[in-house]
């Protein structure tokens, strides 16, 4: 797929702006089903995301998450529920300019140079960022003069980002935004993306590089089987899929008050040292430093990694008759 084809050329430019529509939600998903044919994609989600947000879609295969961001993007509809984008339906904000896309694969020509690529794909807009700024937004300046087929998979996908900005759109997606790039490629990639969020553009991305979600987004969706299972910050995410452990420097501790407080999955002394496992751990952690000697207190979680499997793997729970997500504490619905 063509990394602007989405929008309409005659109708899309850079007055839309990141910060043109940022009265009213990014995206707003409500109640939205697909179906094809027996197989049920997606079964009933509500997302909301703000304007100026990055966050991170993430699920295993199959997870409906694709299909949801062909609902956002206009090229597919909803079987139940309605999808708008800044206020307006998919294909009417795309129309205006205000939606690019960056896909892993195609869109390019090999024979040309990095600079006659995004040039070309200027020249099908009616109004469009200077071909230079968006060069150098992307990291390629330096790569303006090489053909294509020259260019690294990491360096490629960095022109395709690049010519996702040429609308300056509102909102951008990414589909594996970092793919085939190094970790100074990497860095530079979400150095300018956290940028843009400050500016009011809304990103919305899907990965596999799990630590990077947790690392870049403001927050993280959580989708398996066509739900989504969870919705919030990163730190969030982990505590509620595996919960914390508070470690300790404690002489006798009580094991039955601390086995007592809220949230409190397991307490285990080993010598001078007490490990308390629990959901949540603020409570813990204020009685231990309120009404105990403890010291040397550490609070740990586990990975995202962990996390995710927990939340979305085979083993994760099946909640075929509740759709509602997962309830954290300062997330979203």
């Amino acid at each position: 797929m063509d990394i602007n084809s989405l929008a309409d050329p005659l109708t899309s430019g850079s007055t839309t702006g990141p910060t043109s529509a940022a009265s009213t939600a990014a995206i707003s998903i409500r109640g939205v089903t697909k179906d094809f044919g027996d197989v049920h994609a997606v079964r009933g989600i509500d997302l909301s995301i703000e304007p100026g947000e990055i966050v991170a879609f993430l699920g295993p295969n199959g997870a409906g998450k694709t299909t949801t961001l062909d609902i956002v993007l206009g090229l597919s509809r909803a079987t139940t529920g309605s999808a708008e984008v800044f206020g307006l339906q998919p294909r009417q904000a795309i129309a205006r300019g205000l939606v690019s896309a960056v896909m892993q694969t195609g869109g390019l020509l090999k024979d040309l140079t990095v600079r006659e690529t995004v040039a070309y794909m200027a020249s099908l807009f009616a109004d469009t960022q200077p071909i230079d700024d968006v060069l150098a937004h992307a990291g390629i300046t330096g790569l303006a003069n090489r053909k294509v087929a020259k260019c690294s998979g990491g360096e490629q996908q960095r022109l395709r980002f690049a010519i996702a900005l040429l609308s300056d759109p509102a909102l951008l997606l990414l589909d594996e935004p970092t793919t085939g790039m190094d970790v100074e490629g990497r860095r530079a990639f979400w150095s300018a993306i956290r940028k843009d969020a400050e500016k009011g553009r809304t990103v919305l991305f899907a990965t596999h590089y799990l630590e990077e979600a947790d690392q870049y987004a403001d927050r993280i969706v959580l989708m398996r089987k066509g739900r989504i299972v969870a919705d919030g910050s990163g730190s969030q995410i982990k505590a509620l899929a595996a919960g914390r452990t508070v470690r300790a420097t404690l002489e006798h501790p009580d094991h039955e008050a601390l086995s007592r407080l809220e949230g409190v999955e397991s307490v285990e002394v080993r010598g001078d040292t007490v490990l308390v496992h629990a959901k949540d751990t603020d409570p813990v952690a204020r009685y231990l430093l309120t009404r105990t000697t403890a010291h040397d207190l550490e609070i740990t979680a586990r990975g995202i990694e962990q996390a995710f499997l927990a939340l979305t793997g085979d083993d994760a729970e099946d909640d075929a008759g509740d759709d509602v997500p997962a309830t954290l504490e300062g997330g979203h619905r």
